[in-house]
């Protein structure tokens, strides 16, 4: 059978769209065939349905019909009796489908519009799910493309077989692109979209300026070499952590490169970005006091638990320190992953005098001792009443200046202190409405008891519904600024584990939860291997009574 020369050019049309489109032809094919099924439809009626086949060898395009076989005919369009199905095909049932051939048709210019937007359309969305397919799996990597256009300041930028976007916000500041520039970017996100783009590129993000360290130094790209954090202010400066391997290598020099030819690589890319490469260690404080370069330190004091650390610097180096804007002591806080605070050595030594001062007339008043007898105490290191009360009577008495007997009355003071203080707490405790029950918490003392009122958590339901940030608090960082919102119990000394601890046993003692459901699941695993070890022997057990 001769082929005519349409359907010559149709397969031709079908080829050459998915080579461009770099899609299937039988995706291309389909998707004719839709078309041509729509503009059937204009034609046959909107009810019918209507079928389209094009052989993918001859281009013949057949058209027909599905009618289903019906007991009595409601829709003459889309039906057919059973009596004449049978005559058609005497193994027809009822709910079965007849194909019915169609003649051909001409196409009329409303109709081929038609069917050239649903080939568009068709041929638009197997082309993103091809994109999507390809990219989905490079989340992570560095892509080279060229600037396709600049809309309102997002880079349109062509990957050769596929497009992606740079947002405005995600340039390095004061960076311009034109059409036909070459760029480098990370690709930080593959979504499935309907509309617009869906790979999304990045040259702000912290692992674009990790990546173009691995691209540089060898050693990185090998694995001898790990990038462990990096932070940056996009087109001013940055920091980056780095640790070896091989104690052979030193991670810092095989970043900066013979003569600092790799980093300047990498700095030339970022548009002149001041990259501090600095070595991790274990040690948190000594990777603190690094990531401080070019400040120099002269003491740390470590909170571990608020991931909090407090830095003493000479008072010549509080500006390095910090940084201008802030920036130093932000990308270090950033790097590490704690919050910084800086202190001058003025500035520490003032607080720990008001501190000294604080203690000692909290000792004077509580236990009606004089100014030296208070600052004596301040001084050989205790904080805190309780502390004068409960420690062994021989730590107070070998303080220059006392003896047993003044160690004994000491004691005694505090003692009654507070008793007085806790019988104080008590009264305002009821009057504030706060449950006895809560005394039962492990760890609860009366002064929490009182916060908790103040803060209307007065039942153990209240106390068994909080988390335990409402009650230790927790820090938020938002744009390289940390800011603590403070808990309940703030202030009492109390880590977040033991909060933890305390809503789950008031959780269990209002009846929430058991014990055995805070077991673990190798817990119950353990018991499940004992029941059904102990199976045989509770049959025999049975058996025998």
């Amino acid at each position: 059978m001769a082929v005519s020369a349409n359907r010559l050019e149709l397969l031709q049309i079908a080829d050459a769209v998915a080579r461009e489109k770099s899609i299937d032809r039988t995706i291309v094919i389909d998707a004719m065939e839709d078309a041509i099924q729509k503009a059937a439809r204009s034609r046959y009626g909107l009810d019918t349905d209507v079928r389209a086949e094009i052989n993918p060898k001859t281009g013949e395009i057949k058209l027909q019909r599905l009618l289903q076989v019906v007991e009595e005919i409601e829709e003459p369009a889309t039906q057919i009796a059973l009596s004449e199905a049978r005559e058609r095909n005497p193994a027809a049932q009822v709910g079965d489908f007849i194909s019915e051939p169609l003649p051909p048709m001409d196409f009329g210019r409303i109709a081929a519009q038609s069917a050239k937007q649903v080939i568009v359309q068709k041929v638009r969305e197997a082309e993103r799910d091809r994109q999507y397919e390809e990219y989905k799996d490079r989340i992570g990597e560095i892509v080279n493309g060229q600037v396709k256009r600049v809309e309102y300041g997002n880079v349109i930028v062509d990957l050769g077989r596929g497009e992606a976007i740079i947002r405005r916000d995600e340039l390095i500041p004061r960076e311009m692109f034109r059409y036909g520039d070459r760029v480098r970017a990370y690709v930080y996100d593959v979504r499935r979209e309907q509309r617009g783009p869906q790979i999304f590129l990045s040259r702000t993000h912290p692992q674009f300026m990790a990546q173009l360290f691995a691209q540089e130094v060898p050693e990185i790209y090998d694995g001898i070499i790990e990038v462990k954090s990096v932070a940056r202010d996009p087109g001013s400066r940055a920091k980056i952590a780095v640790i070896s391997r091989d104690s052979s290598i030193d991670p810092v020099g095989a970043c900066v490169g013979m003569r600092g030819s790799r980093v300047q690589a990498v700095v030339n890319e970022l548009q002149g970005e001041k990259i501090d490469i600095i070595p991790w260690g274990q040690d948190q404080a000594t990777f603190i006091v690094n990531a401080l370069q070019p400040a120099e330190v002269a003491k740390v004091v470590l909170d571990e638990d608020a991931q909090r650390i407090e830095v003493v610097v000479p008072d010549e180096q509080l500006s390095l320190a910090i940084g201008r804007r802030g920036q130093n002591v932000r990308l270090a806080s950033q790097l590490t992953g704690w919050d910084i605070d800086i202190l001058t050595e003025q500035e520490e030594s003032e607080r720990r005098q008001k501190e000294f001062q604080e203690r000692s007339d909290l000792f004077i008043t509580a236990l009606d001792v004089d100014e030296m007898v208070g600052q004596l105490l301040a001084s050989e290191g205790f904080t805190s009443i309780e502390e004068i009360a409960y420690v062994e009577p021989d730590e107070i008495a070998s303080i220059e200046g006392f003896d047993e007997e003044t160690a004994e009355e000491l004691q005694i003071r505090a003692r009654e202190y507070l008793d007085r203080r806790e019988a104080e707490l008590d009264a305002e405790r009821r009057e504030l409405g706060v449950a006895d029950e809560l005394r039962e918490v492990p760890g609860m003392t009366t002064a929490m008891l009182v916060a908790l009122g103040k803060d209307e958590m007065k039942t153990m339901e209240d106390f068994a519904g909080s988390v335990p940030d409402d009650l230790v608090g927790y820090t938020e960082r938002h744009e390289g600024q940390s800011t603590f919102h403070p808990g309940t119990l703030d202030g009492f000394g109390l880590t977040r584990a033991e909060a933890e601890a305390m809503i789950m046993d008031a959780r269990i003692r209002a009846g929430w939860i058991t014990e055995a459901d805070l077991a673990g699941p190798e817990e119950d695993e353990e018991e499940g291997e004992g029941e059904t070890e102990g199976e045989p022997a509770t049959a025999e057990a049975g058996a025998n009574s």
